[in-house]
């Protein structure tokens, strides 16, 4: 260790590309996030005035927090080749509290105001999950099957995410499937675009340019653009405590999501920060998944809602010969763009056919990931996980204004809807568990299905005690059942060992 101080610089030319890649990557995530909700319904004031200031928050706290610690480990090892973490909103969860939190906190409210609340309450239980998760994770990662979790995640991303957004791309077919066809080319063929751009954002450029030659889109949304250039200040706000009584109230079933996709955001944060490890720079990853709670607690109080984590482009970063200057430059960036409509203006722009594809690719990634994540026995564990929402899609989406038609076309629709994430990680823990034939841990998955049912955390609207009793005596059915294999199995073990000691004798 040294003991003298070194001259880590502030910045240096390396740390050019290396904010342009993470700077690339943050904007992305944010007009994503202002077109989505803008799609959805929700207001620019709550838009542009409370979430990407909020978002732009939490950035500018990680990224500066990790520029300092940068400092920290280049002094402590006396060296200047230390790079800086890269932090930002993570990808995958962002697109769970889209579409899994903000979505259908909307669709029952009916009101954008209340629906921000909601999931707001939800960032911050989030990020104080995670906080806790640095100390208690590695005890929820063990004990939750990874195909479990990953399977119910993929049923989120393969419909209101791959799916939902590929129906957005065929509106404007011209415009979404060249934008698609990029995006495959760039991202999954790896296939260099012109100029060394990266594919997603020569994709939208290529896109919105189109949209705007063709005529599918009006040269008004131009207008409408530049006229949201203003002043959007960083403003704190208490309305995540006032949506926590909300969410605890009818909205009690969103807590299903918040659990998995934290302890996935801990995971992804961790193996991330293993991966700088490998390359030779060392940070604690307690320390990190800490940071990464705090930075998305401290986004919810200035309206933001979306977690927070440690990106795998800090790899990328290291190999650029970055500092810590990238990382303080994405901070002031981000935070000058938010307060002065930046991003407000280019939301307005781009069209969100140019966006859709995008997201295909980012649900089709995270069905992917769950698949070969897993042994291949765990596929049917996987597959199984995903299909409860597939019911929580077509309640969502029909339900209010076709009722009839879902209840003609199965009455179980709904109640497999409700609470789907938690129904999906049963089922699909269950499945894991007969695979290996550890039918013990079968049963108790079972036996909790049971009581979430009871309570109504699944498969009921509400909650209150005896709320799905149909399905709490089904869940207690199939744990009996599987009771009596595992007793089953622990008698043979024991007659096997009393043969086995025999022998020896």
């Amino acid at each position: 260790m040294s003991t003298n101080q070194i001259n880590y610089p502030w910045y240096k030319k390396e740390d050019t590309d290396a904010f342009f890649a993470l700077f690339q990557n943050n904007l992305a995530n944010f007009v994503i996030i202002a077109v989505t909700m803008l799609g959805m319904g929700f207001p620019a004031s709550i838009v542009f005035g409370k979430v990407i200031p909020g978002a732009a928050v939490a950035v500018i706290v990680g990224n500066l927090y990790y520029a300092y610690s940068a400092n920290r480990l280049a002094q402590k090892e006396g060296r200047t080749n230390v790079t800086a973490l890269s932090y930002g909103i993570s990808t995958p969860v962002m697109f769970i509290f889209l579409f899994g939190v903000l979505l259908p906190a909307n669709t029952l409210t009916g009101d954008p105001e209340l629906a921000w609340k909601i999931a707001l309450a939800a960032c911050l239980i989030s990020g104080l999950i995670e906080m806790a998760i640095s100390i208690t994770g590695n005890w929820l990662r063990n004990n939750i099957p990874r195909a479990a979790m990953l399977g119910a995640l993929a049923g989120v991303a393969l419909t209101f995410i791959a799916g939902e957004m590929l129906f957005r791309t065929f509106e404007m077919p011209v415009v979404g499937l060249v934008v698609l066809a990029i995006i495959l080319v760039g991202i999954i063929g790896k296939v260099a675009l012109p100029f060394n751009i990266p594919a997603s954002l020569f994709a939208i450029v290529i896109g919105t340019v189109l949209a705007f030659t063709l005529g599918y889109a009006e040269t008004s949304s131009i207008t409408e653009g530049l006229a949201n250039f203003g002043f959007y200040p960083l403003l704190p706000t208490l309305a995540a405590f006032e949506g926590l009584g909300l969410l605890f109230g009818t909205m009690i079933a969103l807590l299903a999501v918040i659990l998995p996709i934290t302890i996935y955001n801990a995971v992804e944060t961790m193996n991330n920060v293993e991966a700088m490890a490998a390359e030779g720079d060392s940070y604690d990853v307690r320390e990190c998944q800490a940071v990464d709670g705090a930075g998305t607690v401290i986004g919810t109080l200035f309206g933001g809602m979306f977690p927070t984590t440690v990106y795998i482009a800090s790899v990328g970063s290291k190999w650029m010969g970055a500092g810590r200057g990238y990382s303080i430059l994405n901070a002031l960036v981000f935070g000058l763009a938010a307060t002065f409509g930046v991003i407000a203006a280019l939301s307005a722009i781009i069209p969100i056919s140019v966006v859709a594809p995008i997201l295909v690719f980012v649900g089709l990634s995270m069905v992917s990931t769950a698949f070969q994540t897993n042994e291949t026995k765990y596929y049917p564990a996987v597959v199984l996980a995903m299909l409860p929402y597939l019911a929580n899609f077509l309640m969502s989406r029909f339900n209010n204004t076709a009722g009839e038609a879902v209840a003609d076309f199965s009455s179980a629709i709904v109640p497999l809807g409700q609470g789907a994430m938690f129904s999906g990680i049963i089922l699909g823990a269950i499945t894991v568990y007969i695979i290996d034939h550890n039918f013990k841990k079968a049963a108790i998955f079972s036996f909790i299905g049971a009581c979430l049912s009871y309570i109504g955390l699944m498969h009921a609207p509400e909650l209150t005690f005896g709320a799905a009793p149909d399905y709490t005596l089904a869940y207690i059915l199939i744990g009996v059942f599987f009771s009596s294999y595992a007793i089953k199995n622990a008698t043979k073990k024991d007659v096997s060992d009393i043969n086995t000691k025999k022998k020896v004798a």
